[in-house]
Order: structure tokens, then C-alpha cells, then sequence
């Protein structure tokens, strides 16, 4: 076997992926037709090379290939930085609910891509967003204000606390709910599995 055409794949493989990490951190779910094609036709570009030689050395560079990607994968596991540098980090795109647009620019993403993931998130107003970041996989990560985050059940049970010891009726609906948790479906599993 000859160990250039190792090498030759290798090389490949990573200019493939420093071309793909130039390009944009859109998923393909993101992309436009034309960035598809763009992506496929690099693809296509680093394996035209590789397709000329015999059928037996396109397999050992395919097998390369996905060596080079499980020990790429593994060494993300393993460092940090490593991590950092292939896939990339989380960019803030929404402070205390101003869109910076520099930073949009930066990821060739426009408003209106920005507006269609946040209502893809079910969120109606930027000003709610107290931190929004584009994730490396190309999706929309935030934070809510205070005022703009849902209830959660432990806030709702502090709430009716402070409300019970004012109203009496509140025991017997919370005794009312402990009878329906005990014939929730999940109770049935789990007699089920006894």
C-alpha cells in the first residue's frame, strides 16, 4: 500500500473540512439551494481525485476518510480546544433584546432568517430575549427576561403556599390532585413493571 495516497486523503479530508468551516455554520436544513450545491460540489471537488484511482484504493480512502472522522469526533470528546476550533463556539446575535447586526453580518445571516428561527422557537418579540446565540449547528440558543419565562412548577407551588394559608379551600384541592397523580398512566407502568 502506498502511504502517499494516505497522505493524499488526509490532506483531503481536512482541507474539505477547513473549506466546509469557511463556508458557514448553517446545517443543511439552513442552507439555501445554492449553498447546498456549493457544499456538495466541495465534496465532490476533494473526491475527484481520490474516484480516479481503483476501486480498491477509493475504498481504503473512504475507510481514511471515516477513521480520520472517529478520530476527529474522539478528540473533541477529549480537548476543549479541539472542540472549539473544528466546530466552532456559540456568537451572541441578541443582547438584552437589541439584535446586533454586526455580528449577523459576521454570520451572513439576515433578519429575517434570525425572525424565522425565533418563531420556529415560538418566540413573538425580540425584546423578551434577554441572551440569543447561534448555536455551531447553525440554531437559534436564548435566554429569557425574567419577566418573559413561563411559570415553573416549583414557582407555582410557592405561589399557592402564601396563597393557602390565606384561603382554606386550597387543601382540599391539592388533596383532590394527590388522588389524580395516583391514577396517572404513569402509575399504571409502573405497577406494570413491579
Amino acid at each position: 500500500m502506498n502511504l502517499v495516497f494516505i497522505w493524499q486523503s488526509v490532506v483531503l479530508m481536512i482541507s474539505g473540512l477547513l473549506l466546509l468551516r469557511l463556508a458557514g455554520r448553517k446545517s443543511i436544513a439552513h442552507m439555501t439551494l445554492s449553498q447546498t450545491m456549493v457544499m456538495v460540489s466541495i465534496g465532490t471537488i476533494i473526491a475527484h481525485p481520490i474516484v480516479g484511482f481503483s476501486v480498491g484504493k477509493a475504498i481504503t480512502a473512504a475507510g481514511v476518510f471515516v477513521v480520520f472522522l472517529v478520530a476527529l469526533e474522539y478528540l473533541q470528546v477529549k480537548f476543549n480546544g479541539f472542540e472549539k476550533f473544528l466546530t466552532g463556539k456559540s456568537v451572541t446575535v441578541i443582547e438584552n433584546g437589541m439584535v446586533q447586526m454586526d455580528t449577523l453580518r459576521k454570520l451572513r445571516l439576515t433578519l429575517e432568517q434570525l425572525e424565522m428561527q425565533m418563531r420556529n422557537q415560538g418566540l413573538n418579540n425580540i425584546h423578551d430575549i434577554k441572551i440569543g446565540t447561534i448555536e455551531p449547528n447553525g440554531h437559534l440558543g436564548y435566554e429569557l427576561n425574567d419577566d418573559a419565562k413561563p411559570l415553573t412548577v416549583g414557582q407555582f407551588k410557592q405561589m399557592m403556599a402564601s396563597f393557602s394559608s390565606q384561603n382554606p379551600l386550597v387543601p382540599a384541592l391539592e388533596n383532590e390532585k394527590k388522588t389524580q397523580d395516583d391514577s396517572s398512566i404513569f402509575q399504571d407502568i409502573k405497577r406494570l413493571h413491579k
